[in-house]
């Protein structure tokens, strides 16, 4: 899904934390709660609430119904009008995300400015996974005031504008993920980016194409929780490469 599709990243208007207490949401029927098997409504049929399923047209909520979180196998989505209702699970609390087609975000969008595709970012990279348990857990501020745990795997190596760098990194997939900024951060880019790698062979070798820097999800709707990058992550010199900023009109 683009960002820019009726329920992609520019239509996310809300993000709702939700506890065991039933409570409104603004613009949304019924009362909304969490329990240790997802997010709960009660709401009646005349309020307009369906949930996805086989029936095209939905199915309509009248009583309680329980709604699973992205991190179920079988997740569920709700829907009101054009509004898409998702429930989302982090760090075991969990959440109501509004997206909405007719948000402000998407209707001023007017794409992606990025550097021109310059080869010399794409360089030789070197993963070497933490020993032990192969993980570590870092606290790391989050787009949205809070401090959440951040799961990285290892660091990678590699050279680049004739700097010698190290930057941690995630398991994602097959592949390498990480959080990075650099000179250009909050000035001629988005203050962070995010990019990714192909899956290291034997060796550890992969290749780190800063040419595929990306934006974070937050950088198209405040409601995201991106991390932010991590201790060592913050280059000291300007990539010039990979996306920049978002248009608007």
């Amino acid at each position: 899904m683009t960002v820019s599709a009726p329920h992609g990243q520019l239509a996310l208007t809300g993000t709702h934390w939700l506890d065991g207490e039933p409570t409104g949401i603004p613009g949304l029927p019924g009362v909304w709660w969490a329990d240790a098997e997802g997010v709960r409504v009660r709401a009646a049929a005349a309020d307009g609430l369906t949930l996805a399923g086989t029936d095209p047209a939905g199915t309509a909520v009248d009583g309680e119904v329980l709604l699973r979180p992205d991190t179920d196998p079988a997740p569920d989505t709700a829907s009101l009008g054009d509004l898409l209702l998702v429930p989302i699970e982090r760090e075991g609390e969990l959440a109501l995300r509004v997206f909405d087609p007719a948000s402000e975000r998407r209707a001023s969008f007017a794409g992606i400015s990025a550097y021109t595709y310059a080869p010399e970012w794409a360089v030789p990279a070197v993963f070497t996974p933490f020993e032990g348990e192969g993980t570590q857990a870092l606290v790391v501020p989050n787009a949205d005031g809070k401090e959440r745990v951040l799961t990285v795997s290892g660091r990678i190596e590699f050279t680049v504008a004739g700097e010698h760098r190290t930057l941690t990194v995630s398991r994602s997939g097959d592949g390498l993920s990480g959080v990075i900024a650099d000179a250009t951060s909050g000035r001629d880019t988005y203050r962070f980016r995010f990019i990714t790698l192909p899956a290291p062979d034997a060796d550890g070798r992969t290749v780190l194409d800063l040419n595929r820097a990306y934006l974070p999800p937050c950088a198209f709707a405040d409601h995201f929780i991106c991390p932010f990058p991590p201790p060592g992550n913050r280059l000291d010199f300007a990539v010039e490469a990979g996306e920049k900023q978002v248009l608007t009109r």
